[in-house]
C-alpha cells in the first residue's frame, strides 16, 4: 500500500473504484474493467447486492452446483451448493445415488435450543447475588416481552434463564446464560436484542435493590451476545445396509471396504492432525448448502469445530461401525440454521435455492444440511481407502488447469482424451498442453 486513505466509506461507488485502480494496479484501466464486469445489469438488482455489505466496489462470483437424488427420510432432493473447491458437488452426487438404492439417509434434528449469555462483573457475595436473581427473575423475563411477542406466537421465545458463578475462573465474573428456541429464524439479532434488555433491566434492578450495599449495586455490564456454540441444537444423519449391499464397481470385496472404512473412521476420531482434514471435507458440503441458503457458515463452522473438541480432544464427527453384519455411518453436529429472515427474503438465488429444496423449515434444512455433509465424507472416505482421493480430484481439477492456460475446444477435446487413460497431474497437464502447442 503506497497511501492511507481517509473517509473511504464516504467516497461514491465510483470512487471508490478509482481510488483502488489507481493505488495498487499499474494498469488502473484494466482494473477498472474487470471489477465492473461483474456488476449486475439489474440497477435495483445491483443495489440490492451493494447493500449486503460495507465499501462494495463489486460482486464476487461463486458457481451455484447442484446434487440431484438425495433420499432423505423418504424423500427426493436435489441439493443446491455453492463452492469454488473441484470435486466437492460431484462427490456428493456420487454418494447420493449411491445410498438412494440403499435405503437413503435418515436423519433426525434431537434438539433445536440456542444459547446468549449477558456476561457482567459483581464485586459482593455470590450468595446475595443469586438471591437478588431469584427474586428479579420474573421481571427480567417480562422486560423482554414486548421482543418476544411474535416469536411467543410462532412457538419460539426464551426457554430458560439462570446465573451463572464463574468467579473461580475469572474474578468477579458472572453470566446470565438464557436459551432460546427461534424457530424457522436463525434468531442472532432477536438472541442478541433479548440480551441487551436483559441487562439493562438487571443494572436498574440492582441499582433499586435494598438488599446490596452501595458497592454491590454497582454492577458492571461487560456485554450482551448470542453463542455460536450450540451443543443443544444437534441434528444426526446416518447410513445403514447390509455388508454386502455395499458391493459395487470399484468395490468387489464389501467385507473388506467396510472393514477398512472403520479403521478410517477410527483414525480420526483418536489422530487430531487427520480429524481436522476428515473434519473439512464434512464442511465442504455443509458449508455450501449453508452458502446457498443464505446461511451464516462461520458460525457453523465455529460452533462444529467446538462440538469436535468437547471432549478436550479434536476428534471426527463422524462415526462408523459393523455390527450383525450391518455397516452403520453416522454422525451428529449442531446447525443453527434459518429459512425465514436475513438473506433468505433478500437474495434472489438464495430464495431459489429453498424453493428446490420446497421451502423446507428450519429443521429440515438442518437434516438436509447434515446428509450433505455425512454424503461428502462418505465419498473422500470411499475415494481414500479405494482409488485414492487424487484419481476422482484431479478429473474435476482438470478444467481449472485448462481454463488457466486459456486452451482452445480442440486442444480440450485432444487433452481429455489423452487423460482417459493416463494420469493427471498440474505437471502432466501442462507438459501436454506445451506439446501440442510446439
Amino acid at each position: 500500500m503506497n497511501n492511507a486513505v481517509t473517509g473511504f466509506s464516504k467516497l461514491t461507488k465510483e470512487e471508490k473504484i478509482n481510488w483502488i485502480a489507481n493505488e495498487y494496479f499499474a494498469n488502473p484501466k484494466e482494473a477498472v474493467a474487470i471489477i465492473k464486469q461483474y456488476w449486475n445489469n439489474d440497477a435495483k438488482l445491483q443495489q440490492l447486492h451493494d447493500e449486503f455489505i460495507e465499501n462494495t466496489i463489486s460482486n464476487f462470483y461463486l458457481p451455484l452446483g447442484i446434487a440431484p437424488n438425495f433420499l432423505i427420510n423418504g424423500n427426493y432432493y436435489s441439493v443446491p451448493m455453492v463452492i469454488e473447491e473441484s470435486s466437492v458437488v460431484a462427490a456428493a452426487a456420487k454418494s447420493a445415488k449411491f445410498w438412494s438404492t440403499r435405503g437413503g439417509f435418515k436423519a433426525t434434528v434431537l434438539s433445536t435450543e440456542k444459547i446468549g449469555q449477558v456476561h457482567f462483573l459483581f464485586k459482593g457475595d455470590s450468595g446475595q447475588l443469586q438471591q437478588f436473581f431469584d427474586a428479579i427473575k420474573p421481571k427480567l423475563i417480562a422486560s423482554t416481552e414486548s421482543i418476544t411477542a411474535n416469536m411467543q406466537k410462532r412457538g419460539g421465545g426464551i426457554t430458560s434463564l439462570e446465573l451463572r458463578n464463574k468467579t473461580a475462573e475469572l474474578e468477579n465474573y458472572f453470566q446470565l446464560h438464557a436459551t432460546f428456541e427461534t424457530k424457522d429464524s436463525m434468531g442472532a439479532n432477536f438472541i442478541n436484542s433479548c440480551l441487551e434488555q436483559l441487562a439493562k433491566t438487571l443494572k436498574a434492578e440492582a441499582e433499586n435493590y435494598t438488599g446490596f450495599t452501595e458497592a454491590e449495586k454497582d454492577i458492571t455490564i461487560v456485554m450482551s451476545i448470542l453463542s455460536n456454540y450450540v451443543p443443544n441444537c444437534i441434528v444426526r444423519a446416518e447410513v445403514s445396509c447390509r455388508v454386502e449391499e455395499l458391493a459395487e464397481k470399484k468395490i468387489e470385496d464389501p467385507q473388506q471396504f467396510a472393514e477398512k472404512f472403520v479403521q478410517a473412521v477410527k483414525i480420526a476420531e483418536i489422530e487430531p492432525f487427520r480429524a481436522v482434514t476428515h473434519n473439512k471435507g464434512i464442511m465442504n458440503g455443509v458449508d455450501a448448502v449453508i452458502l446457498a441458503t443464505g446461511n451464516d457458515f462461520r458460525a457453523v463452522e465455529a460452533g462444529v469445530h467446538a462440538y469436535a473438541s468437547r471432549s478436550g480432544k479434536y476428534s471426527s464427527l463422524s462415526h462408523a461401525k459393523i455390527e450383525n453384519g450391518i455397516f452403520t455411518f453416522w454422525m451428529e453436529i449442531p446447525l443453527a440454521l434459518g429459512t425465514v429472515g436475513g438473506l433468505t427474503s433478500l437474495h434472489p438465488l438464495v430464495k431459489t435455492a429453498l424453493e428446490i429444496l420446497g421451502k423446507p423449515s428450519a429443521q429440515q434444512l438442518m437434516q438436509i444440511v447434515a446428509v450433505t455433509g455425512l454424503a461428502q465424507n462418505f465419498a473422500a472416505l470411499r475415494s481414500l481407502t479405494t482409488t485414492g482421493i487424487q484419481e476422482g480430484h484431479m478429473k474435476m481439477h482438470i478444467n481449472n488447469i485448462l481454463n488457466q492456460y486459456q486452451t482452445t475446444p480442440e486442444e480440450r477435446k485432444s487433452i481429455k482424451s489423452h487423460f482417459e487413460n493416463n494420469t493427471i497431474s498440474h505437471a502432466a497437464v501442462v507438459a501436454f498442453i506445451e506439446e501440442l502447442r510446439k
